[in-house]
Parts: structure tokens; sequence; C-alpha cells
């Protein structure tokens, strides 16, 4: 994390990672064009796990992690005990708090998959809780028709996934003129999923992003899918050590 105040941002690009057995993920932040996390968010990339590929079994805790799925099926299973198939559509959210394994592979042989990940952080006062696993399949979010979109939500009102942090989380589907109106004093970001658009009248496509440290109402513009996330801030430093945020 960049100890530079982070700003608010006009769309840019994400950028190229790697992890796993050579897993490529498109991460919207940190990134060398925005070094800074999103109190109360640690990360967000997409990941592209080809066949062969994943997350053989590796330990976290210390935050939340919300993973939705785009395209194909991934299997995860976790020293909970838990092993599940997640499809296009479905949403998983796992609480590390003091400590869990996990492994994230495509499901059916030959496959492939790809989705959305967003780590977010715990408070102080809950680094250590129990680790806690949920799912909830597609037609568990709720899907409404708003003014200029179609609107899925994956965290947030009406959906079956909770959080400790209070947040939201919406698969946007623009079809037109969208504005987006999170919550005043919350944080968030704009990440493009497919097509082109525009973010307040910039040009904005798959894989970009608008960052918010102080989340603003913004509108969407054309035909095309983004996430809108937001979050309350805890005013506390993150610090991420790989699987860990202490």
């Amino acid at each position: 994390m960049s100890t530079d105040e982070p700003q608010v941002t006009g769309p840019m690009a994400g950028q190229t990672v790697q992890h796993g057995t050579g897993v490529n993920s498109n991460r919207a932040f940190p990134t060398n064009n925005y070094p800074h996390n999103l109190d109360p968010f640690v990360l967000f990339e997409r990941f592209y796990i080809e066949p062969g590929e994943g997350f053989p079994t590796h330990p976290h805790r210390g935050f939340e992690i919300v993973s939705y799925m785009l395209d194909g099926g991934m299997e995860h299973e976790d020293s909970l005990g838990v092993s599940h198939t997640a499809e296009e559509g479905d949403a998983m959210r796992i609480t590390t708090g003091g400590g869990i394994e996990h492994s994230e592979f495509p499901a059916g042989e030959g496959a492939g998959c790809n989705g959305l990940q967003l780590w977010v952080n715990l408070p102080r006062e809950k680094k250590e809780i129990d680790a806690d696993y949920e799912d909830a399949d597609a037609a568990e979010l709720p899907t409404t028709e708003e003014d200029g979109a179609t609107v899925t939500t994956v965290v947030g009102e009406g959906s079956p996934l909770s959080l400790v942090t209070e947040m939201t989380y919406r698969d946007v589907r623009v079809d037109g003129s969208w504005t987006w109106e999170p919550p005043e004093e919350w944080a968030g970001f704009v990440y493009g999923v497919s097509g082109e658009g525009a973010v307040d009248g910039e040009a904005f496509g798959k894989g970009d992003v608008v960052a918010m440290p102080d989340a603003r109402n913004v509108t969407l513009d054309g035909e095309f899918r983004a996430v809108a996330v937001a979050g309350a801030p805890y005013g506390e430093e993150i610090r991420q050590r790989g699987p860990f945020v202490l």
C-alpha cells in the first residue's frame, strides 16, 4: 500500500498479475497505476483460470473474500470441510478470520473458468474471529430493472450473502444511462466486465476501473457490463502480507 493519499481517479486500466499455478488476473487495485487499497477493500481482480491451473491449498487470515463467477465453474474446498462448485452467476463468501486453508480449481475435466474476487478487510477487533463460509446460487441473488440498467445485487439488500463490513456490490448491465449513488462517506469503485461505454463522460471498457476513496455519484452511459462496489471504511491501516491481512 502506498503511503501517498489515494485520490479519486478517472477510468484507468487494470494490471495483469500472476499467481497460483500460473493464473492470470486483471487487478483493479492496488496496481502500479493505483498503488493503494480502498479502505475497507484490500484488493479486487478478475481471475482467469485455464484448464489444469488453479490455486492449490493455501492459507488466509484477517479478511473476507467474495468470489463471483462470470463464466464456467470453480471448485472450492477448505479446512472447514466445505466442498462446493460455484457456476456462472453464483457467489461465495469466505471469512478467513483467525485462519483458513482452501483451494480453487476449474470444475470439469479440460475446463477453465473466470470470475471476480474481492478482498474485504476485517477491523482490528475481529481479525481473529472464527473462519466461516457462505454461498449463493445465481437465482438467489436479486435482480431488478432500474432506469438505464439491469442490476443484480451480489452483496447488499436482498442478497443472502452477509459480511462483517457494511457494503454493497452490484452487477450492472447498462443499457442507456444509469446513475450510481453510493452512501456518503463510503469508499468504492466501478470495474468494467465487458463492452464499452463511458463513466462520467470518460471512455470506459473491459478491465478499466474508476477508484473512489471518497465515493461519489457516477453516471454510466452506453451498453456494457460493470460492477459497482462500495463499503464503509474502518480508518485503519491495511497491512497485506501475501495471503494474510494483518
